[in-house]
């Protein structure tokens, strides 16, 4: 039997128009797949305990003010969505709870298994239940297996996965440095993501639903780069560079600081002559192309012999430039040069502003508050009209009438 939400869609609709969720997260992983499907259309309902989901406690806040309600993180993770409160120590018997179900294509669920166990939440037996339903876990290690009931973070992830080892810097006295932005989390919900989208295809055609078991270990595991392609096929190990691939034996500094401070990142390609002759025509059009003009410089082996005195003349060049003069001077030359901006540049940066990446949005309590939309651009789609991040249970009564 099909679902309302499995109709073909009309011109004009967001492609997850007419499907509903139920979320159950409390991670970062569980929450990125509810924001993605609520930045698609979907009607996204978190289902929170009394005390609020924990990345509502989670900093920075507004104005520094620690408040369920003020929380950043909070914010970024759940627009678009409406937030209910039920006693999560209930939920396995709550009547509320199963009617949320009964209405749902979809449940995002992030607890832990020794969570859900606490709770008396099965989700196999919910899928059993609710043969329609999708249900989408997304856990640290899994559902199953010996470390299903281990604990874990996005660092831990990171490490378990082989991701850490790889990022950092030239000098290995120091450790590895862990990479920003929650990349275990979301590497494990873009996986889940894709599950999703097969098990709607499959319901779609059979009208049954399915349960989704994603472990951050494995989905992070994947993602690895060439360190995996080195070690099963070679047998080498890559080693970490600063604000480079890691690689099976060093390559040449990338970053280059400019006259006003700031870095550019510019890969020096020393075997490709078109690149080289580019390199060598801009720096000859501001007089600093000095003795690489000669002959000799026209043999690879002689480029890559002088390789440190190349190095050099470059360095002094971008410390004459401001890092944007020397991006897009050398993206004009087609170069391969790119700035490297801070968090703060990005709300200014020309490129995001013209393809409208940022959104205002009345947040409650607050007011204005700019955030990224979605990351991709569909033909069609209207164009972005999200509701702010919800206040704790601010939808409870608007789904459950008065008896909650």
């Amino acid at each position: 039997m099909s679902r309302p939400s499995d109709a073909p869609l009309t011109p004009g609709q967001a492609p997850y128009a007419g499907v509903r969720v139920v979320e159950l997260a409390d991670d970062p992983a569980g929450e990125m797949i509810g924001l993605q499907l609520a930045n698609m259309g979907a009607d996204v309902v978190k289902v929170e305990p009394p005390a609020g989901a924990s990345s509502r406690r989670a900093g920075p806040f507004a104005d520094g003010v620690e408040d369920p309600d003020r929380s950043l993180a909070y914010w970024y993770y759940n627009v678009g969505k409406r937030s209910v409160v039920l006693e999560h120590d209930g939920l396995a018997g709550s009547a509320a709870f199963t009617a949320l179900l009964e209405d749902a294509d979809i449940l995002v669920s992030s607890l832990h298994p020794l969570e859900l166990a606490r709770l008396g939440l099965d989700l196999d037996a919910v899928t059993v239940a609710h043969p329609e339903l999708i249900t989408v876990s997304v856990t640290p290690f899994g559902l199953t297996g010996p470390w299903a009931n281990r604990l874990s973070s996005d660092l831990v992830g990171l490490a378990a996965s082989g991701l850490l080892i790889t990022s950092g810097y030239d000098d290995h006295g120091q450790p590895p440095v862990r990479p920003g932005g929650n990349q275990a989390f979301h590497t494990a919900a873009s996986f889940a993501h894709q599950g999703l989208l097969l098990a709607l295809l499959e319901r779609q055609r059979t009208g049954r639903g399915a349960l989704i078991d994603v472990s951050m270990h494995e989905a992070a595991a994947m993602t690895v780069e060439l360190a995996n392609l080195y070690w099963f096929y070679p047998r080498v190990l890559v080693h970490r560079q600063t604000c480079r691939h890691a690689q099976p034996v060093p390559t040449q500094p990338a970053l280059f600081e400019c006259a006003d401070g700031l870095y550019i990142y510019f890969v020096l390609i020393l075997a490709d002559p078109k690149p080289w002759r580019m390199l060598v025509e801009w720096l000859d059009s501001e007089g600093m192309a000095t003795d690489l003009n000669d002959e000799a410089y026209g043999d690879l082996e002689f480029r890559q012999a002088n390789f440190a005195h190349i190095q050099d003349i470059v360095e002094s060049f971008f410390l004459t430039r401001s890092a944007r003069d020397a991006f897009h001077d050398g993206q004009a030359r087609s170069l391969p040069i790119g700035i490297l901006n801070g968090p703060e540049d990005l709300y200014e940066d020309e490129h995001l502003v013209e393809r409208g990446v940022f959104e205002t949005i009345e947040q409650p309590g607050y007011g204005a508050v700019r955030f990224p939309t979605a990351p991709w651009r569909m033909s069609g789609m209207p164009a972005s009209a999200r509701e702010p991040a919800p206040t704790l249970g601010r939808h409870t009564t608007q789904v459950f009438g008065d008896s909650q």
